[in-house]
């Protein structure tokens, strides 16, 4: 095949990675010559991240095409036992045919380590179609992102220069605490170790939109550092960006700092991860690459991405890395697309409480006995599956009160069951379901021009709302400019269910308004038939009421 697999991978699919994976080369081209009928049918054995983004979207890739490509036997994740060479990896094993086929899945229960260095393993099989992300039932990998969602997610600063990093006393000695100004270049810092078991307290000097002379004039100390401790190394890259800039972030996340500028707090959590958690840091705090930051200070949403409904998606969606076979979230995957529910304040309230109650309590008992979040979710976990505990693990139980933890957890998905409107018995595959086609439902309507941000006041700005005629659908459209009022006014559609569709559209154009005020968008709209569309939206959540006037 010779060195160009990576050039034509990437010929093949635009956004491949440079460090395109040469058994995800073989994987695309059996996958081809099978599905145009050429070869009866392939099977390959490759590495686990065959679920991960990437590599996903060229297996779906492969089975939508035409003539289609079909699943009809995967292990998505298996144990690599290389006894002569030891290597410790996690393997995934597919077997493709052409045509339309139903598959047989197996996904690994146990795994029995043997004196030789092998494992016994034990499988539960699942019979249907195989999706790309190696899953059966629904199709998750097929959920689209939302707007709503957008530019609310992203990974943390990648720093490309370990001298950023300072101890406290090192940040003394910079004159942290003593110049003026000095508290907003140097700023506290969380990896994602600091994140699952303890913060080790370090400090990350960031020099963004800073000129580099005025670095030197005013901050000479800092200036020194960065000067001695960073440039050397950035001088010895490979990139011309990273070695012109020295003295700023490699990847120092310039368009994502406006949705962290105007909030006290985000939500965090560490991209890769045995246990899927999620917390509040203090907006002062910087995020480091492997740690995803979510601009929102609502304890609501803090809910809803804790809640077994939204885990779940993440878990499936995400896919799951390396040796320890870890789950990943991926922003782009596990967020973007991931549908909120909409609904009243009667809803968000125990939702809200519950958040906060389970933030605090964690924070808690972290301080109080020094505990880590992965042991805290380590014995959680064993209490959840019936399992005895050790000592180590009852001591961390009662130090840690895992068992309010579980009742915190228990409590919450209830009520963001109850958010949802979706009875709380269901399964995890009834809830991918019902997640996949509330995110189709969500796109439809963001067709429309119908978009329930997330924080309106932020995303919403400089976007143009349209109302457009029912059966005319066109994707809402970023617009530098404030929004432009309607030329004229709209016709007033003859079927209940546009007129609701218009209505909710003009709301969400207006933020706040009369029935009499949005009426006067319509031609012969009278304001008590839009006054009885609001109340409805109100009941069903979709819109407040807040004297005399609605908002979304």
């Amino acid at each position: 095949m010779g060195d160009g697999y990576a050039e034509t991978l990437r010929a093949t699919y635009p956004d491949v990675p440079e460090s395109a994976d040469f058994v995800l080369y073989w994987w695309h081209k059996a996958a081809e010559l099978t599905r145009t009928c050429k070869a009866r049918r392939f099977g390959l054995i490759t590495t686990n991240s065959l679920r991960q983004t990437f590599a996903r979207r060229v297996v779906q890739a492969q089975l939508s095409a035409q003539p289609p490509l079909s699943l009809v036997f995967a292990v998505p994740d298996h144990p690599w036992v290389d006894t002569a060479e030891g290597a410790a990896v996690r393997i995934a094993m597919t077997v493709g045919m052409a045509g339309e086929h139903t598959g047989e899945l197996l996904e690994v229960t146990g795994e029995e380590p043997q004196p030789d260095g092998s494992a016994n393993v034990s499988f539960k099989t699942q019979r249907g179609k195989i999706s790309g992300d190696l899953t059966t039932g629904a199709d998750v990998s097929s959920a689209v992102a939302l707007n709503a969602n957008d530019g609310l997610s992203c990974p943390g600063v990648k720093l490309h220069g370990s001298g950023f990093i300072v101890t406290p006393d090192e940040a003394k000695e910079l004159g942290f605490g003593k110049t003026k100004g000095l508290e907003k270049i140097i700023r506290p810092y969380r990896n994602g170790k600091d994140l699952n078991d303890a913060p080790r307290g370090v400090m990350v000097i960031d020099l963004f939109g800073l000129p580099v002379d005025e670095v030197r004039e005013k901050c000479p100390a800092v200036y020194q550092h960065v000067l001695t401790r960073v440039k050397p190394e950035r001088d010895a890259n490979n990139r011309a960006t990273y070695r012109d800039n020295w003295w700023i972030f490699g990847e120092p996340r310039r368009d994502f700092r406006p949705a962290l500028a105007g909030i006290r707090r985000y939500i965090a959590t560490t991209e890769t991860s045995k246990h899927r958690f999620f917390q509040f840091l203090d907006s002062e705090i910087l995020p480091d690459n492997m740690v995803i930051a979510i601009a929102l200070d609502d304890a609501f949403y803090l809910g809803i991405l804790s809640s077994r409904i939204h885990v779940p998606f993440s878990l499936t969606a995400g896919g799951r890395l390396g040796v320890g076979n870890d789950p990943r979230y991926n922003k782009s995957r596990c967020f973007d697309p991931f549908p909120f529910p909409i609904c009243s304040d009667t809803e968000k309230m125990p939702v809200r409480k519950l958040a906060e109650e389970l933030d605090a309590h964690r924070k808690r008992v972290q301080a109080q006995h020094g505990l880590t979040l992965t042991g805290l979710y380590n014995v959680l976990e064993k209490i959840r599956a019936g399992e005895e505990l050790a000592d180590k693990e009852k001591l961390i139980h009662d130090k840690g009160l895992v068992s309010v933890l579980k009742q915190l957890h228990d409590d919450l998905d209830s009520a963001v069951f109850a958010a949802y409107g979706w009875p709380a018995s269901l399964t995890d595959a009834e809830i991918l379901e019902r997640l996949v086609a509330l995110n189709a439902e969500r796109a439809a309507e963001e067709k429309r021009g119908v978009i329930h941000w997330l924080r309106p006041e932020y995303q919403a700005k400089g976007q143009a709302e349209m109302i457009l005629p029912a059966g005319q659908e066109k994707p809402a459209k970023k617009s530098k400019t404030k929004p432009a009022a309607p030329k004229g006014k709209t016709a007033w559609p003859k079927k209940m269910s546009e007129r609701v569709q218009v209505v909710e559209a003009a709301l969400h154009r207006h933020g706040t308004a009369t029935p009499a005020e949005l009426a006067g968008q319509f031609k012969r709209a009278q304001p008590a038939d839009v006054a009885e569309i609001l109340e409805t939206l109100v009941t069903i959540g979709r819109a407040r009421r807040q004297s005399g006037k609605f908002s979304r």
